[in-house]
């Protein structure tokens, strides 16, 4: 293990070089290897110049073939350009270095790195090699034939095509990772407006039907006091839930703080269905409410598209058969949660909100969304029904 960690140390310090020390690093290898004896045989060998020792001019070409390889990410451009140059004095002046292998690497970087005119790079780079083509042959002994230099330029060209098919690998893995994070960030966005969606809806609701209704309690100052309370309950109850929902766009303030001062979690647990009954009930609404089974000890999301279920079909209630009785079943399996709730068609249309059924579309979503099955429609004899079978340990 002690050797080990060192190793991970200078492996930590390698990546936090900057990026042309790094490929620097890569030019003074092939620096050292075209110096050394062992590879004075063995390097790029193009036209059959005859070959001469290593002078001053050549030791500028081979700088300029091995450390312009500093540059082959930052300016893969300029980098081609610079080894492209060194190359043509290595093979013109018959130097026949092993630096001239890094034409080979500057192509393939350039391919995979450069991102604006590479068509004009590829055109100019295949341009400027047939004067060097020409030029070789002449000054050359007339051993290279000329399918050695189609032969040549293919090979550079293959270089040039690995790059490329990186550059497009890497792009196309950029677009996919684009387009999941707007991906995610929309279903993020979507389920935070029906989360408000369903808490303002319901909410709003039952404060404006209390509203209306302490209009014609003024002779009766018990029932007025009543009406008046359950309108501040309601709308306290508003303001944390909004506050919760908002907790999710400003995460500072969210679950840390929630959970240090003992604040309600931000999914509604299922038992929470005969607070909302008992909301509505408060509001003028006579609800029937009725639940079997135990909850799962796993639900998943399904108890909170339960809860919005059910939240939603009351608050449909309150604005559309105000006053008529409605009745809510709830049924619990291991399973499934099954969800039924209906109004009998005796109220009245309250003086609310008017919603666009954005709600129950939303609602259908969730529930698809867990593989469950939702309907809402009216009743043969009037009213209304939503039925809902949720499974039990999905993810909404």
């Amino acid at each position: 293990m002690g050797a080990v960690r060192p190793w991970h140390g200078a492996v930590s310090l390698w990546h936090r070089l900057d990026v042309a020390a790094r490929d620097l690093a890569l030019g003074l290898l092939f620096l050292v290897a075209s110096v050394l004896p062992g590879f004075r045989d063995n390097g790029t060998t193009i036209g059959d110049v005859a070959t001469r020792p290593l002078d001053t001019l050549g030791v500028v070409a081979v700088a300029l073939e091995c450390l312009s390889l500093a540059l082959r990410r930052r300016s893969p451009a300029l980098c081609l350009a610079l080894v492209s140059f060194g190359f043509s004095l290595d093979q013109l002046c018959g130097y026949h270095t092993f630096a001239g292998t890094a034409l080979a690497i500057a192509l393939l970087s350039a391919g995979a790195h450069l991102r604006r005119n590479r068509h004009t790079t590829a055109v100019l780079f295949s341009v400027a090699y047939v004067p060097l083509a020409v030029a070789l042959s002449r000054i050359g002994r007339g051993g290279e034939p000329t399918s050695g230099f189609v032969t040549f330029y293919l090979m550079l060209a293959f270089a040039w095509g690995i790059g490329a098919w990186l550059h497009a690998t890497r792009a196309a893995e950029a677009e996919r990772r684009r387009r999941v994070a707007d991906d995610t960030r929309a279903a993020e966005r979507t389920r935070i407006a029906r989360e408000l969606h369903d808490i303002v809806t319901h909410h709003v609701t039952a404060m404006v039907v209390q509203a209306e209704a302490a209009r014609y309690l003024t002779a009766a100052p018990e029932r007025l006091d009543d009406t008046l309370d359950a309108i501040t309950d309601t709308g306290r109850q508003a303001i944390t839930d909004l506050r919760q929902r908002l907790d999710l766009l400003e995460p500072s303030h969210g679950p840390g703080r929630a959970t240090v001062q003992g604040a309600e979690p931000r999914t509604p647990a299922i038992g929470g269905l005969r607070t909302l009954v008992e909301q509505t009930r408060r509001a003028g609404q006579p609800v029937e409410f009725t639940e079997e089974g135990t909850p799962a000890v796993s639900p998943g999301s399904a108890d909170l598209v339960a809860y919005r279920v059910v939240q939603e079909a009351l608050t449909n209630a309150l604005k559309y058969d105000h006053g008529g009785l409605t009745t809510v079943r709830v049924r619990h399996t291991d399973e499934e949660i099954t969800v039924d709730i209906a109004t009998d068609g005796t109220g009245s249309r309250a003086p609310s909100p008017c919603g666009g059924g954005r709600g129950l579309a939303g609602l259908h979503t969730r529930v698809d969304g867990l593989g469950g099955d939702f309907d809402a429609g009216a009743c043969t004899g009037g009213g209304y029904a939503v039925r809902a079978r949720i499974p039990v340990g999905g993810a909404a």
